[in-house]
């Protein structure tokens, strides 16, 4: 880590938080049927807001919607957007849960897939796997047709990760069996189950599922491709290599997505000339290169760091009349970090406005660290000012970057402002950030900051780690905040009431321990 800028420069930043009205507060939501975007913005914010500062467990959410949101006032769209901000601000799952069954008796909505995937994508993170199938259970009776492939892959997926080899295959079972009755299951779920070994690079398991049901399921080339990617992400060129020429002898013919998967192993190793003849290979194959395809060999040519082929294949995209995405942007930014050009990348920020490309977590993230390797101070803290200035919602990974950089170097008003402005937009700030804040405010003996943070997050119905709650334990106890102590232990011990318990967070006081 490198030196921040002087105080000066902080207090600039901080005056920077109080001069822009960046706070809002819970207003009357609009009724109109066509809104701008403008205006869905606005209504998802204000409502992911309100579900995440609604205290839980002590009020039911659905009142507290019943009592803010008119039914006209949600829209499709406005359901999808404000699950994706729960998903993205690291919400309790299970008031996503009830805010997506709130939607779904609204008269005028039609339900939508990926509401309910992203309700489930929720759950299934915070391993609330008992709820997820009381929600399919649900759908399959009130909504068959929102059980789509995509739901199933999130469940599996996430139960392979979590649980053990024989629970997914049982739960393959209980959905063929009990919830997605309306079809019988083919190689479509064959390779959903598949995805979700690879995806967790547990090639043992797949290989087994894949000898122990190929003879019921017939694959195809996406069933290969899925056990191919696989290989890839265990980060095994001669494997990917054998399945490779494997799956040509099987009489399966690669497609784009083979060499794309083939091209990316290779990159990620720095075999860079390897993936260009992969590359040229497939042209000859008249297998036409997609932008995924070039987005990887820039990514390729970063690695290496050959910053003019980065370029040169950059500009290959438009000839091909493709059309660069914020994913290409991010590869040629990322390229002409590893090759020490940020100044050059953080100009590519202004061309992607120019062309009305959106920046993204990835395209912040890479920015930022180029600033901090290049010891560009001034840079680093100019791109975080466009980042407020852009009501930009980071996501975990830019959040714990900065809070621990600036609680390291002593800025932690920096710090503390970052938890303001996230908790006033809705976010709820995941545990690590946390862990790191509080630990930072106890240290410097700001003992009332680091509880209301705590108290703050357990409100929102989200844990605190056993380290952060133990740590508040002992400053409280020797600055004599026992009343302090006595609302944190019971927030937790009420909190437990209703969330599954989860390895390493707060459990509260022993019961024979009494607060005094």
């Amino acid at each position: 880590m490198h030196s921040l800028p002087n105080s000066c420069k902080a207090s600039q930043v901080l005056r920077f938080f109080h001069n822009n009205k960046i706070f809002y507060s819970i207003g009357f939501f609009s009724t109109s049927l066509h809104p701008s975007s403008v205006d869905i913005e606005t209504q998802v914010q204000k409502i992911t807001k309100l579900i995440n500062d609604s205290p839980y467990p002590d009020k039911p959410l659905h009142l507290v919607l019943s009592q803010q949101i008119p039914p006209n006032a949600l829209s499709t769209s406005i359901v999808e957007n404000v699950l994706g901000c729960l998903f993205a601000t690291h919400a309790n799952g299970l008031k996503a849960s009830e805010f997506f069954r709130y939607a779904l008796q609204a008269p005028h909505l039609c339900p939508s897939a990926d509401a309910f995937e992203k309700t489930l994508h929720i759950l299934t993170r915070m391993r609330y796997f008992d709820n997820a199938w009381e929600l399919l259970e649900e759908i399959k009776t009130k909504h068959p047709s929102l059980l789509t492939i995509k739901s199933m892959s999130i469940v599996l997926s996430r139960i392979a990760r979590f649980q053990s080899f024989e629970e997914t295959l049982e739960a393959f079972e209980r959905m063929e069996n009990g919830i997605f009755t309306r079809n019988e299951f083919g190689t479509e779920e064959f390779n959903v189950l598949l995805r979700a070994f690879c995806t967790q690079r547990q090639m043992k398991e797949a290989r087994s599922v894949f000898n122990k049901l190929h003879s019921r399921f017939s694959p195809n080339t996406k069933t290969m491709n899925i056990l191919l990617l696989g290989f890839k992400e265990s980060g095994d060129i001669t494997s990917v290599e054998l399945f490779y020429h494997d799956m040509t002898r099987r009489g399966f013919k690669p497609n784009n997505i083979t060499y794309n998967i083939r091209i990316d192993a290779y990159c990620k190793k720095g075999s860079f000339g390897d993936a260009l003849r992969l590359f040229e290979a497939m042209e000859r194959e008249n297998c036409l290169p997609t932008l995924q395809t070039i987005t990887t060999l820039i990514h390729g040519a970063g690695v290496v760091r050959n910053k003019s082929k980065a370029k040169e294949l950059f500009k290959e995209i438009s000839r091909r009349n493709l059309q660069a995405d914020t994913g290409a942007y991010n590869a040629l930014i990322s390229s002409l970090v590893r090759c020490r050009d940020v100044k050059s990348a953080a100009g590519i920020m202004d061309e992607m406005d120019e062309k009305n490309v959106p920046h993204d977590n990835v395209t912040y993230h890479t920015l930022f660290f180029g600033f901090l390797k290049s010891k560009d101070i001034d840079g680093f803290y100019g791109l975080y000012q466009k980042m407020i200035e852009r009501n930009f919602m980071p996501k975990t990974q830019i959040v714990v970057m900065l809070i621990k950089l600036f609680c390291e170097k002593n800025e932690i008003d920096l710090a503390v402002n970052l938890w303001v402005y996230l908790i006033e937009r809705g976010f709820c700030p995941h545990s690590h950030a946390l862990n790191l804040l509080v630990t930072a405010l106890c240290s410097r003996g700001r003992l009332e900051e680091a509880f209301e943070c705590s108290k703050q997050m357990l409100e929102r119905g989200r844990h605190i780690s056993d380290l952060v709650f133990r740590m508040l334990e002992r400053c409280l106890r020797e600055e004599e905040g026992m009343e302090k102590l006595r609302i944190l232990d019971n927030l937790i011990k009420r909190l437990s009431t209703v969330l599954p318990p989860s390895r390493g967070y707060a459990t509260g006081l022993p019961d024979q321990i009494s607060v005094k």
